[in-house]
């Protein structure tokens, strides 16, 4: 464009350019641009050619609205600014277009995939196909209003599913939307956040004997010894899978027979205590470097995402779950943990104790163990009745006797 012969046009401010060869009609084709005094720096922007649409007159109004807003401070000041705000609007006015099955399939999900367990990605990828995408897979999301949740949630429950499912399927619509607000891609609240959400009572009830423990541990033991090690810290220190994933050589002072517990589910970090059956076994380990961790993924050496399959295959073949149809009374590896609080409380442990050995915000979850007590709250009930009954005279005098 610097090339081209510059020229000024009847009105004050607007020049043109003409193209030497193409034509406009008879015309050569002429680029139009305005030029203008701002804060004492002389500027010249382009807008367009003839054959674009643009006109000396339409140049001319364009280079006023620009003063103007120079004079008032009210909208761009300069023709970037103003093509930046254009831009950025229509950038909005698509991303409010597109549909809720372009953010889980062309989005969430590859994302997902990288970073979530192979049975999570399973259940997700089923509700979406069977309860998602028929109802809200078309519609843009700024459409989706609760309404299409509660037709959602409806269906889930007239084919005879738990509560459980309409919870699974409102938290994956719960995340695609915090995905595409944290992309940029919506604004607004999540229409989830305006929905009842069914509650299942879902607490595991299922603990093991100390018997069904030990088979299990031998089990483990003698076919996958990473199995094992990760079965032993869940129910010798009631740590949860994904804490095991997520430990380094560095969380582990075996002097004080400690483990620290960073990023828990609770989001704070704690301290479980090592039992002397777990020092044994880390020490008995290729110790790495403080930031190494314990339990590496395969062949990738990132930070596993599943329990090795030897745990559920010894669970089947000990039949700790057979006869069991109600998924609270099947022994899973979260089942190590709750073994771990169950024989706690019943070892005379305080819900208290339990509370913080869990590493848990609140009572509210260390509660579920607290019918386990019943032997101890037996025995208190025992020692008040010791105390309250009444003495005949002979025990009277006797304690009379002593008293004084």
């Amino acid at each position: 464009m610097a090339k081209l012969k510059k020229y000024q046009s009847e009105f004050n401010g607007v020049r043109f350019y003409k193209h030497p060869t193409r034509k406009h009609g008879v015309k050569f084709d002429r680029y139009f641009s305005i030029r203008y005094q701002y804060k004492g720096k002389r500027n010249e922007e382009g807008l367009g050619w003839e054959s674009e649409g643009w006109t000396a007159k339409k140049a001319a109004l364009k280079l006023a609205t620009i003063k103007e807003a120079q004079r008032t401070g009210e909208g761009p000041i300069t023709l970037s600014e103003a093509r930046e705000k254009r831009d950025a609007a229509d950038a909005q006015k698509k991303a409010e277009g597109i549909t809720f099955g372009e953010i889980y399939e062309n989005r969430y999900r590859p994302q997902a995939e990288t970073e979530k367990t192979r049975e999570t990605l399973t259940r997700e990828k089923s509700l979406y196909l069977k309860w998602l995408k028929p109802v809200l897979s078309a519609l843009p999301l700024r459409s989706i209003a609760p309404i299409h949740l509660e037709k959602i949630k409806a269906q889930i429950r007239n084919a005879g599913l738990s509560p459980r499912s309409q919870e699974y399927a409102l938290a994956l619509v719960r995340q695609v939307f915090s995905y595409a607000k944290r992309h940029g891609l919506f604004r607004g609240d999540n229409p989830v956040s305006r929905v009842k959400i069914p509650r299942n009572d879902n607490a595991r009830l299922r603990f093991l004997t100390p018997g069904e423990a030990a088979a299990l541990l031998e089990k483990l033991q003698g076919t996958d010894r990473t199995a094992y090690e990760m079965a032993l810290l869940s129910l010798h220190m009631g740590l949860r899978a994904s804490e095991i994933f997520k430990l380094r050589w560095g969380d582990i002072n075996v002097d004080l027979g400690t483990v620290t517990i960073k990023d828990s589910k609770s989001g704070s970090t704690g301290i479980a205590y090592m039992t002397e059956a777990v020092k044994s076994t880390l020490i008995e380990k290729d110790i790495g470097a403080p930031d190494d961790l314990i339990f590496p993924k395969p062949i990738t050496g990132g930070i596993r995402r599943e329990v090795p399959r030897a745990f559920k295959e010894a669970v089947d073949a000990l039949g700790l779950n057979d006869g069991k149809t109600d998924p609270r009374d099947r022994v899973v590896f979260h089942s190590l943990r709750h073994t771990y609080a169950s024989w706690l409380i019943q070892g005379g442990e305080s819900i208290y104790t339990v509370k913080d050995r869990l590493r848990h915000k609140t009572l509210v979850m260390a509660t579920r163990y607290a019918h386990l007590a019943a032997e101890n709250q037996k025995r208190t009930a025992g020692i008040i009745e010791d105390f309250s009954r009444p003495k005949n005279a002979k025990e009277s005098k006797a304690e009379a006797k002593n008293a004084g």
